[in-house]
């Protein structure tokens, strides 16, 4: 019989997870045959979160904005959120050039852009051609929203949730029984993410088990150089820059993560942060964000604010004019930045939106060959690893700014559940025999949804 103390380390979601991706990377290393038939195993688990995610989108959007005092409040919190998604963003793009321009990590691979061979990424460069910004202003209106809602597409759904919040808003109280409905249903879809959550060590152990099996342990020797500069960087990024933001807001960076460790290890196993948006919402909002703050800016978060995205696009694009010693002036780079501002919208959290972005931005570019995207094929999966966890990381910072500044924050609470103070149930399995607390998004946060992997 396991010991007690055991028992309860081992029901801790972040654990299993970790002990998920632990055992993936070993069954894919020494067992590639094996590793590389557990792929459905992580897709498995994307496809059950994805099945929930844009009823959950469109709820808690539609939910908050409809119970808002005052439509201003939307529209202030709603700019507040692309300033800061945009200052944001604009920050990880420079850092990545400067950290890209200093360590050069493709200098000296002398590729020959006529000896590469095109024609398996053929596929993202058909789609980098409708990844305009034309083509992204007008992705944001769907043909059809049952179609939008079929096909997952988060940004046409965040539209048409805001448009019918506020018809649901400026027709007053009677609608007061459609937006209960709608809250219960609410929390009937998270009561369904709960179910699902406790399958992600399995999803974990399939999507890491898969990538080392396919792309191997040797891929990350052959390009361990732009890995580490991406990994130092999106560190460097997080430590620092997120760090201060955080301060700023009067909280502690580490605090932070620590709370969101289960979705920081589930995002990593999986890479993609769309596995752990809706437990993102619940723990922002028994955080002590305000909910309408919550519903807006998290989401919207997933589409302009990939902080992640960012400093790998740029990496990526200076990497390969590197690698094929094309020489960019610094005018050139910051055109390249210009660029990736817009091209790196619409990405949703999705692995793979990344290189489609790079992709456009280098098709439009015409400095720099599309082909070279080619020489990052084989380690993108691994990259796409950091990128994920730092936008994750990135959107719950965004939630606490715009929530503080909006006065929509509860400082005290938000204190008090990041010190682990038992009178708040943060949370966290160290304060798994606190009574559980209801949130606003119907879930109590001792479920496993909320991070606590209590059972």
């Amino acid at each position: 019989m396991r010991p007690p103390k055991l028992r309860k380390y081992l029901s801790k979601l972040y654990v299993q997870v970790l002990i998920g991706i632990v055992a993936g990377i070993a069954v894919g290393h020494f067992y590639p045959d094996i590793g590389a038939d557990l792929k459905p195993l992580g897709d498995l688990f994307i496809k059950l979160i994805r099945m929930a995610l844009a009823p959950i989108i469109f709820a808690s959007v539609v939910v908050g904005i409809a119970r808002m005092n005052d439509l201003h409040e939307a529209g202030r919190v709603g700019v507040k959120a692309l300033l800061y998604f945009e200052a944001a963003s604009t920050v990880a793009l420079l850092i990545g050039m400067v950290v890209v321009d200093t360590i050069k990590p493709g200098s000296g691979m002398n590729i020959d852009p006529a000896h590469i061979d095109s024609s398996a990424i053929a596929s993202y460069a058909h789609a980098a051609h409708d990844h305009t910004t034309l083509g992204f202003l007008m992705s944001i209106v769907p043909n059809s929203i049952v179609g939008a809602f079929a096909n997952g597409e988060i940004l046409p759904i965040i539209f048409f949730s805001v448009l019918f919040a506020i018809a649901l808003a400026k027709l007053g109280p009677r609608t007061a029984p459609l937006v209960d409905m709608l809250d219960m249903f609410l929390q009937g879809m998270f009561g369904i993410v709960r179910i699902v959550m406790y399958v992600a060590p399995i999803g974990a152990f399939g999507g890491m088990a898969f990538t080392i099996a396919k792309y191997g342990l040797g891929t990350l020797a052959s390009f361990g150089e732009l890995m580490l500069c991406l990994y130092a960087t999106s560190i460097l990024f997080v430590a620092v820059g997120l760090g201060l933001v955080m301060r700023v807001c009067g909280f502690s960076l580490w605090k932070y993560l620590r709370y969101i460790r289960d979705e920081i290890l589930i995002t990593f196993g999986t890479a993609s942060t769309e596995a752990v948006l809706p437990q993102m919402l619940v723990k922002m909002e028994h955080l002590g964000c305000s909910r309408p703050v919550v519903g807006m800016v998290l989401p919207t978060g997933y589409t302009f604010n990939a902080d992640g995205t960012a400093i790998y696009l740029t990496m990526a694009a200076l990497f390969v004019a590197q690698a094929m010693n094309i020489h960019l002036t610094l005018l050139d780079q910051f055109v390249v930045l210009g660029v990736l501002l817009l091209t790196s919208k619409g990405s949703a959290g999705v692995a793979g939106a990344g290189f489609v972005a790079l992709a456009a931005t280098l098709a439009s570019m015409h400095k720099i060959p599309v082909s070279g995207l080619v020489l990052l094929l084989g380690v993108d999966r691994f990259l796409n690893e950091a990128r994920a966890v730092t936008n994750l990381i990135g959107n719950g910072v965004a939630t606490i700014v715009v929530a503080r500044w909006e006065g929509a924050l509860d400082v005290d609470r938000a204190r008090a559940i990041l010190n682990r103070d038992p009178d708040f149930d943060a949370g966290d399995a160290d304060t798994a025999h606190a009574a559980p607390e209801s949130t606003g998004f119907g879930l109590s946060v001792g479920d496993p949804v909320a991070g606590t992997g209590r059972r």
